[in-house]
């Protein structure tokens, strides 16, 4: 597939002229065996740098453009992670042949859905669908249809499927990345970011005709298929109990005081994080929660000595932290340390509690992982790890391939996934092999010179 090399557009920026080898780049799905020619740098969108749309006439015209359009629209957000509160986008790119590429700040409009009803019926292009999809969703923008670039590289069997690496391996442009962890909240924002966020969707209409091209050939363009309309029908995720649970390090807590400590305080730090709009993390760090929680101080001089309680906002809030571990002294609803689930426990127990389901998964992985090899995909794309082992620790009562294709249907599989997979899994499941034999514990060993 030789690289395509967009025209210069009508603003006179074109795309690097570094002359690319005659050598075609020659690409086969099975095990990607590829000639690539030379990289080609994409340094510079077609029709230059856009303006940034950030006034509602601005925003209708560029409404009224991406309706013009045909074809799909590559979509793309830059977010300001580790920086602000939350994870609401800060600029969002849209091109659509016909219409040209558009940059958008959402911070003055709040609300896209004039974008979105633009596009509606139109399929969307985006690299990673999982982390834009949220905060697009968040300006009122969803797509009815979707391509995502990096779910189809995995399911092509690509060696590398970020953004950058994929256009590389199948257009033979280098697009550079140096900007992926800015801060995007930044005002004005400078050129180069704009130029680097422009050319994120700069041939994302063509890197999908190459992916369908491989996904036909290696008879995978249903598996994406499925895949995409997962996507969308599963929606947002609903917001997560007891989100503090997931502050880092929390497994160094075995008291219920302690943990309400960390609790308190990442509540606290929350609360305040969202008022200064900031990372929480950027106040306190998550390690410091927990060497606090766990030193359990009574003063602001002990709580300034824990590891970690460093900074301005740790000094100048300080009594706003020490209240949090005060309340949790004197809590009497102590929360418990893990909440109640039904997932099955870590495989490296099984052994112990269910030799026979740990035989069933034994046995079921490595034909799992043959067939993915067979397909040339990831094996956790073929199918959802988490769902092998629920059917693997509770396997349906009636043990045919029709009671595993149900489970695993009700577990979230794709049509795909179960018609490959559901024979796989009934034949391990019925002719498990025997686990290795365990190997005896060391004798302790007798000091010398103890009496007989």
């Amino acid at each position: 597939m030789t690289p395509q090399i967009p025209e210069t557009g009508t603003a006179g920026a074109a795309h690097s002229t570094t002359e690319a080898a005659d050598t075609p780049a020659h690409i086969t799905v099975e095990g990607f065996d590829s000639v690539v020619p030379e990289v080609i740098d994409l340094d510079a969108p077609r029709d230059g740098v856009p303006l940034v749309i950030e006034t509602q006439s601005g925003l209708e015209r560029c409404a009224a453009a991406l309706a013009a359009g045909h074809g799909p629209a590559g979509v793309d957000a830059e977010r300001a992670s580790g920086f602000r509160y939350g994870q609401r986008a800060f600029l969002v790119q849209i091109r659509r042949e016909g219409s040209g590429t558009w940059l958008i700040d959402p911070e003055p409009f709040g609300d896209l859905s004039i974008i979105n009803d633009a596009l509606r019926g139109v399929e969307w292009i985006l690299h990673a669908a999982s982390q834009d999809l949220p905060c697009l969703s968040e300006l009122g923008m969803w797509p009815d249809r979707l391509f995502d670039t990096e779910l189809a590289a995995r399911l092509a069997g690509l060696p590398r499927v970020g953004l950058a690496a994929v256009i590389e391996q199948l257009l033979g442009f280098g697009l550079a990345k140096e900007h992926s962890a800015a801060d995007w909240s930044t005002r004005p924002l400078p050129e180069p970011w704009l130029r680097y966020a422009a050319l994120d969707v700069e041939v994302l209409t063509e890197l999908r005709e190459e992916l369908i091209e491989l996904l036909v050939a290696d008879g995978k363009l249903e598996y994406a298929e499925q895949e995409f309309a997962a996507i969308l029908e599963a929606g947002q995720a609903p917001p997560r109990v007891d989100p503090w649970r997931k502050t880092s390090g929390l497994h160094q807590i075995r008291d219920r005081r302690q943990l309400a400590a960390v609790r308190e305080l990442w509540l606290e730090r929350d609360s305040l994080a969202q008022k200064r709009d900031v990372a929480p993390g950027r106040l306190i760090p998550d390690s410091a929660l927990v060497a606090a929680a766990k030193a359990m101080p009574t003063t602001v001089p002990q709580l300034l000595g824990t590891k970690g309680f460093h900074g301005r906002a740790a000094q100048r809030e300080a009594p706003r932290w020490l209240r949090c571990i005060s309340t949790a002294r004197a809590l009497e609803d102590l929360p418990p340390l893990h909440l109640p689930t039904n997932a099955p426990p870590p495989p490296r127990v099984w052994a112990d509690r269910d030799p026979e389901a740990a035989a069933r998964l034994a046995t079921a992985r490595p034909k799992l992982q043959a067939r993915a090899e067979e397909l040339n995909l990831p094996v956790e794309n073929l199918l959802t790890p988490d769902y092998l082992r629920r059917v693997a620790w509770r396997p349906p009562a009636e043990l045919s391939e029709e009671g595993v294709a149900e489970e695993l249907a009700n577990l979230g599989a794709r049509q795909w996934q179960i018609e490959i997979t559901a024979p796989l899994i009934t034949e391990a499941f019925l002719h498990p092999e025997p686990l290795p034999a365990k190997e005896p514990k060391a004798a302790a060993a007798v000091p010398s010179g103890t009496a007989g």
